[in-house]
């Protein structure tokens, strides 16, 4: 098939602090066939994208998605895309590419991270070096304890992967249990199933995208049935626990402990007991920051453009709802 070719314009706005001229260089490193434009201004936004034939970026305006005539890709610098104009994208057979699976690395390791300071109660020592208390006090092991992995995408079984040399027990969650997975046990999202991972786990890991099914999956009678010495930790949406049932478990040491990068609310405000509660550490949804973040995805946005001249099925399309 001949191959087209033409301009794909990457758009001013960063993501994470970075900037998006080195990520037009790592494209133009990576393809050499396409003219790689920088849009560095309002301006240049706007003259540019009247001719490309791929726009990279955190969002697309309606100002501009209404100039880019010949537009065919849109390839969204995050994972998530429920800030997009997703039916004005699908209006103009405008498909959608997103950043999933680039973030897998940095999130996994910092449950893993996770994981290991509440194993060896290294916030307890922090806390102690704060107050300048040399006392001792005695730390768990994660070795021979039993993992629930909640999702198995990228994130999920990036998890898996790091947890192997650890000597754990791994269920994972998925909803087609069927397809089988990394861990040593798979499981559904039925109740009954997921309630009896819940009761038999030392930490569990929610790695799952936000759905009419896992939203709120994580609620008062789930918490209930969690061991008091249970952990659970939340890198996927803030909504996926039901925040007043976590507060009150962690008041009352129903659960062990939580490691949230992600809050609902969120921003966390202020004044929210999550930040007051010492079994509860808070990170501001930066388990995902990674300096590799260009270069990850300019691997996929690289390989989608060959793909697009070659008539073949581009990866990480965002299916419209």
């Amino acid at each position: 098939m001949t191959r087209k070719s033409g301009t794909i314009v990457v758009l001013r706005d960063g993501t994470e602090g970075l900037e998006t001229a080195s990520y037009a260089d790592e494209l133009r490193e990576r393809t050499d066939d396409w003219a790689v434009e920088h849009a560095a201004t309002p301006a240049r936004e706007r003259d540019l994208v009247e001719d490309a034939r791929a726009v990279t970026g955190t969002t697309i305006r309606d100002e501009l998605l209404g100039r880019a005539r010949a537009l065919e890709v849109f390839a969204c610098t995050h994972a998530g895309t429920d800030h997009l104009p997703m039916g004005a994208l699908e209006d103009r057979a405008v498909t959608v590419t997103n950043a999933s699976g680039i973030h897998a690395p940095g999130i996994a390791e910092q449950v893993v991270g996770t994981i290991l300071v509440f194993a060896r109660r290294l916030h307890e020592g922090w806390r102690r070096k704060q107050n300048a208390e040399w006392r001792h006090f005695q730390s768990g092991e994660l070795n021979g304890s039993t993992v629930t992995v909640v999702g198995l995408g990228s994130i999920g079984r990036a998890v898996v992967e790091r947890l192997a040399g650890f000597g754990v027990h791994t269920v994972g969650v998925r909803y087609t249990p069927a397809k089988g997975g990394p861990t040593d046990e798979v499981v559904g999202f039925g109740s009954d199933a997921l309630h009896d991972a819940l009761a038999r786990s030392e930490y569990v890991v929610l790695a799952c995208p936000l759905t009419a099914t896992t939203e709120g999956l994580v609620d008062a009678a789930a918490l209930a049935t969690m061991s008091p010495d249970a952990v659970l930790i939340n890198v996927s949406r803030g909504s996926v626990v039901e925040t007043d049932a976590l507060v009150d478990a962690l008041r009352s040491n129903a659960i062990r402990g939580a490691g949230l990068d992600v809050t609902d609310p969120e921003p966390l405000p202020g004044d929210h007991p999550l930040w007051r509660l010492e079994n509860c550490l808070v990170t501001p949804h930066t388990g995902g920051h990674t300096p590799k973040h260009w270069e990850r995805l300019a691997d996929i946005v690289a390989e989608n453009l060959g793909r697009l001249d070659d008539g073949e099925p581009l990866r990480n399309v965002v299916e419209p709802a």
